[in-house]
């Protein structure tokens, strides 16, 4: 940094904050670290005693943090997200524009925050999120960085924004409810209004519903039933343990789904199935934690499906880290650790 007058400061970077005192009105600090000083500021910074000022000496090749934080921006941020319109303090945070699935290539983000004074900051990926949510905060460390840091940056980034806010896609859904004692009214069905509040939190419209009673080809014919309403989304309820009367499983794949998993390694949720149909359309077998449990496996499967995105065996498996459920009085799902 060097010693200027203040006159001469214009386009120059401040190294410290600068207080401003006006008694009675104001105490605290007028420019921030990092602010340029413009022809604007003279006459203040003057009538604050400054005549002279410790700027940082910008050199060729050398970039401000507010023009870093804009590079970073520009390798992180995808579609359906917005960013703050003014720096401050040289940070941008973004936010997303809609409802949906947020995305992060971990892989790329761990390969940019390895770039020695550059930080990217994200909330979990691979969550749903609301318009508005806060996705993620950018900044270098220094005030000023050097070019090629923001070129390595980049460069391990590639070419593709490393966030992603995915629109929740499906919108209709049909539900099999199994069990003969609530096709019978033996028992009250609640089950169905646990299932559709999940569901419209997603934007899915519970369109149809088919009480199957037991059997594997009860609930197969019922399904096909379901299906040929044209929902984007099929589930089942209940029959999903390892009874012998609970055939929902096997009434999936009777009815001609191929089945992606059945069991997950979720604590609730552990009997979960899902499968995909030929045409793409998703089925899933609900375990009945799901009818009285705060946070279960189907909090964490939903959001991709209802995204459109097409979700293995392995993606399945990898829910096992964080897979545990707390079981806090109350729930505080999703401002907890589950699945993250």
């Amino acid at each position: 940094m060097k010693l200027i007058k203040t006159q001469e400061a214009v386009g120059h970077v401040l190294c410290h904050d600068l207080t401003q005192i006006i008694p009675g009105e104001f105490k605290g600090a007028r420019f921030r670290k990092g602010h340029v000083v413009t022809e604007e500021d003279i006459p203040v910074l003057l009538s604050m005693g400054k005549e002279n000022l410790y700027v940082w000496e910008l050199h060729p090749g050398m970039l401000h943090e507010d023009d870093a934080a804009m590079r970073l921006c520009g390798l992180s941020m995808g579609q359906n997200i917005r960013r703050t319109e003014d720096i401050k303090e040289g940070k941008i945070e973004l936010f997303a524009e809609c409802d949906g699935y947020f995305t992060v290539d971990v892989e790329k983000l761990n390969a940019v925050n390895s770039v020695p004074d550059v930080m990217l900051a994200t909330r979990k990926g691979g969550t749903a999120v609301k318009a508005g949510d806060k996705l993620a905060g950018m900044r270098v460390i220094p005030l000023v960085v050097s070019e090629t840091t923001l070129e390595e940056a980049e460069e391990a980034a590639g070419a593709v924004p490393l966030l992603n806010v995915l629109p929740f896609k499906l919108k209709t859904a049909g539900i099999v409810t199994t069990g003969s004692e609530v096709k019978k009214g033996l028992i009250e069905d609640k089950f169905t209004p646990a299932v559709k509040r999940k569901l419209e939190a997603v934007g899915i419209e519970t369109v149809a519903q088919i009480f199957s009673g037991d059997g594997v080809e009860n609930v197969a014919i019922a399904i096909n039933q379901v299906r040929a309403k044209g929902v984007d989304l099929v589930l089942c309820t209940g029959g999903m343990s390892v009874d012998p009367d609970d055939n929902t499983p096997g009434g999936i794949k009777a009815a001609g789904a191929e089945i992606v998993t059945y069991g997950a390694p979720v604590l609730p949720g552990a009997m979960f199935l899902l499968g995909y149909f030929s045409d793409g359309t998703p089925v899933m077998g609900l375990p009945g934690c799901v009818m009285f449990a705060g946070a279960t496996v189907f909090d964490l499967a939903l959001p991709p499906v209802a995204a459109g995105v097409p979700v293995s065996r392995s993606d399945i498996v990898a829910l096992g880290n964080g897979g545990l459920c707390l079981g806090c009085k109350p729930c505080h799902w999703p401002d907890c650790p589950f699945g993250k």
